[in-house]
């Protein structure tokens, strides 16, 4: 089914503007779960409208929905990363405004896009986390003939066969989350030989989880004995638990998104099912949510904060300073996102679309916050990064409510390419 997320009514495009647009968004996303430290999680700071060099950025991600909780992360990581690069004087002397927007579900994103840029002056877009709204986006910037990072939707046919040159991808791909936890599941004996029982998110992202983790499966030897798919909607996993039960599979496999699967885990838990588990995506959020004890198995990250890296220890204190809690994997990935485009502006000294994707496509390194940089792929636009597998630690080990996790080494090893795990240039329908 096309994913319809309820959502707000349309907002300003100017944080001048945001005080009754806030009270809105902190009371849906309350609704959602997730609960925010005041105003500052679903505004950012003015910068006066009447300075009109300023570098207008367009910025849509969901703060409704099932995906609500890490669209308001990803704002706070995005509100972090531009007081810091105004503070430090902005880019080419200009400081940077960026203008934050609910992108509620793929039409409405699509309109809001194109306002951005057609009536509110914005240089460049960025954002989503919903890879069908991001696919819109993506047609807009192409349009519009307009610079896009897609920074949080990991759908790998954005990339693939609905590339477009106008589009970048930060976020790692539905591939290279299977990939990563797949070798986890290898190395467990999870795998080959085995019975798995997949339950699904009925949309375009979880379509093609769902895709990646089959031909993995089958790859390895592994055969699947059950594959449902869940409304985006689903609150009640135990029609579906009810099915894993009678399937008695060696191992259940989950291509679920946002809070599906936070909601999902907690009644996995409680049915007190004996069958492994594992996923090909998890957002820290949704761990934490979950509650201590009620997650187990193997998953897939892009980033965790508790990463033993000097520059990623600096930016957890400072964002732990500033808002009571760590950064979820959103917060950083929108963080360093804004960082990567302020470098580019400042190196190319320009604000121009063509000559921003020329420099890209050079693939000059970032400073990830990771042991080793990253740089985007010229012929896919798709950004090469570290990944990490991670478990969960036992019941009673955690130092505080965010404490659940257990990072694995990152993959790929040191001594292989970025590349390894992502789908090679004969393997994608990327046309440029």
């Amino acid at each position: 089914m096309s994913e319809q997320v309820e959502g707000a009514p349309q907002r300003a495009a100017h944080w001048e503007d945001i005080s009754e647009m806030t009270r809105i968004d902190r009371r849906q996303v309350l609704k959602t779960g997730a609960a925010f430290a005041g105003g500052s999680a679903l505004g950012f700071p003015a910068i006066g409208r009447a300075q009109a060099n300023v570098i207008k950025i367009g910025h849509l991600t969901p703060l409704t929905g099932f995906l609500g909780a890490l669209g308001a992360y990803a704002q706070l990581g995005l509100k972090m990363a531009e007081e810091e690069i105004n503070k430090a004087g902005g880019v080419l002397g200009r400081p940077l405004e960026v203008m934050s927007e609910d992108s509620v579900n793929p039409a409405t994103a699509s309109t809001k896009a194109q306002r951005m840029l057609e009536q509110n002056g914005a240089t460049v877009l960025l954002g989503e986390i919903n890879s069908a709204s991001a696919k819109t986006i993506m047609q807009v910037a192409a349009r519009n003939k307009r610079l896009f990072m897609s920074i949080g939707a990991r759908s790998d046919v954005l990339r693939g066969k609905d590339c477009n040159r106008y589009t970048f991808h930060v976020d790692i791909p539905v591939t290279v989350m299977v990939n990563a936890a797949g070798q986890a599941l290898l190395r467990e004996g999870l795998v080959k030989g085995k019975r798995i029982f997949s339950i699904t998110s009925d949309y375009l992202f979880g379509h093609d989880l769902a895709k990646a983790a089959k031909n993995f499966y089958a790859a390895n030897g592994g055969t699947q004995v059950g594959d449902e798919l869940v409304a985006t909607d689903a609150t009640d996993f135990s029609p579906y638990l009810l099915k894993v039960r009678q399937a008695k599979p060696d191992l259940v496999s989950t291509n679920l998104g946002g809070n599906q699967v936070t909601n999902f885990v907690k009644q996995y838990a409680e049915f007190g099912l004996p069958f492994p588990i594992a996923g090909f995506n998890l957002n820290t959020a949704d761990v934490w949510a979950a509650g201590e004890g009620n997650l187990s198995g193997i998953w897939p990250t892009v980033w965790h904060h508790d990463l033993d890296i000097p520059a990623s220890k600096t930016f957890v204190a400072d964002f732990t300073k500033k808002y009571g809690k760590p950064p979820e994997n959103h917060a950083w990935i929108e963080y360093v996102t804004l960082k990567i485009m302020a470098q580019a502006m400042a190196e190319t000294k320009s604000t121009d679309t063509d000559t921003l994707i020329a420099y890209f496509e050079k693939e000059p390194q970032f400073d990830l916050l990771k042991a080793r940089k990253g740089y985007f792929r010229s012929w896919d636009h798709q950004l090469m990064q570290e990944a990490y597998p991670f478990t969960v630690k036992p019941k009673g080990q955690a130092k505080d409510q965010w404490d659940f996790l257990k990072l694995g080494a990152a993959v790929p090893a040191a001594d292989q390419p970025l590349e390894v795990l992502a789908p090679t240039k004969e393997q994608s329908e990327c046309k440029m």
